[in-house]
C-alpha cells in the first residue's frame, strides 16, 4: 500500500501543503532537553539528599529559565538562517539584473548536471528564466544549498519552549502531587517520556519505533545517571 495517492488534485494539494517549514527538530530537541535537564536536577538533588522544596524550586526555575533560554537561542539561530537567506536572495536578484547571461549560464550548468541536454536543456533554461522568482529560488537551492522553504523563527522558538515545558514538568509531577516514593515515580515517568519521544520520532525515520524509543531512552538514562552520581558526591 502506497503512502499517498497520485491523482492530480491530491498531488497539487500535497505539494502546496509541504511548502511549509517543519518544526519536528525543534519539538524533539526541546522535549528531550526538557526531560533530561529537569530530571538531572531531580536526580542530583536526591543524590545530595536535599529536601523536596529544593527539588521543586530548582526544577521549576530550570523549566522556565532554561526553556526560555533554549527558545531564545533557537529563535536567534533560526533568525540568522533567515537573514542569511535574505542576504543571498538580494545577491542573486542583483546578479540576475546586472549579469543575466552569466546567471543563465549558471542555470544551464545546474540543469545540465541533472541530465538535461540539447533542445530540452535550452527550453528548460528559457522557461525558468522567464519567471525571475522561480529562477532565483532555484539558484538559492542549487548554488547555495538553502532550503526552498524559509524558516520561521518565532514558531521554531514556540515549538521548542512548549515541548521543553511539557516534557520538563514530567519529572516534577510526583513531587507536585505528593506521591509516595516520588523519585521512583520520577524515574519511571521520565523514562517513559524518553521512550515516547523516541518512538514518536520514528514516524519520520526508517527505524522501527521500539529501536528509536530505546535509543532515546538510553541517551536520557545516561545523562540522568551522570547527574545522580554527581549529586551523591555532595551527600
Amino acid at each position: 500500500m502506497l503512502e499517498h495517492g497520485h491523482e492530480p488534485e491530491e498531488i497539487a494539494r500535497r505539494i502546496a501543503e509541504n511548502n511549509k517549514p517543519s518544526h519536528l527538530r525543534d519539538v524533539i530537541y526541546g522535549a528531550i532537553d526538557g526531560a533530561v535537564t529537569t530530571f538531572a536536577i531531580v536526580a542530583g538533588v536526591v543524590g545530595a539528599e536535599l529536601s523536596t522544596k529544593v527539588i521543586l524550586a530548582l526544577g521549576i526555575a530550570n523549566i522556565m529559565a532554561d526553556g526560555f533560554s533554549m527558545a531564545a537561542s533557537n529563535y536567534s539561530g533560526t533568525k540568522a538562517e533567515l537573514d542569511d537567506a535574505r542576504r543571498l536572495r538580494a545577491i542573486e536578484e542583483r546578479h540576475v539584473k546586472l549579469e543575466p547571461e552569466g546567471e543563465r549560464a549558471e542555470l544551464r550548468e545546474i540543469l545540465a548536471q541533472k541530465g538535461l541536454e540539447g533542445e530540452t536543456l535550452e527550453g528548460a533554461v528559457n522557461a525558468i528564466a522567464r519567471n525571475r522568482t522561480v529562477w532565483i529560488d532555484m539558484m538559492l537551492v542549487e548554488e547555495y544549498g538553502l532550503s526552498p522553504v524559509d524558516p520561521h523563527p518565532i514558531r521554531a522558538a514556540q515549538a521548542t519552549f512548549f515541548a521543553f515545558l511539557a516534557a520538563g514538568m514530567v519529572p516534577l509531577m510526583p513531587y507536585l502531587l505528593g506521591l509516595a516514593q516520588p523519585f521512583e515515580w520520577s524515574i519511571a515517568l521520565t523514562g517513559l517520556v524518553f521512550f515516547g519521544v523516541g518512538a514518536l520520532k520514528s514516524r519520520w525515520s526508517l527505524a522501527p519505533w521500539w529501536r528509536s524509543g530505546f535509543e532515546t531512552f538510553v541517551i536520557g538514562g545516561v545523562a540522568a545517571s551522570i547527574a545522580y552520581f554527581v549529586g551523591t558526591l555532595f551527600a
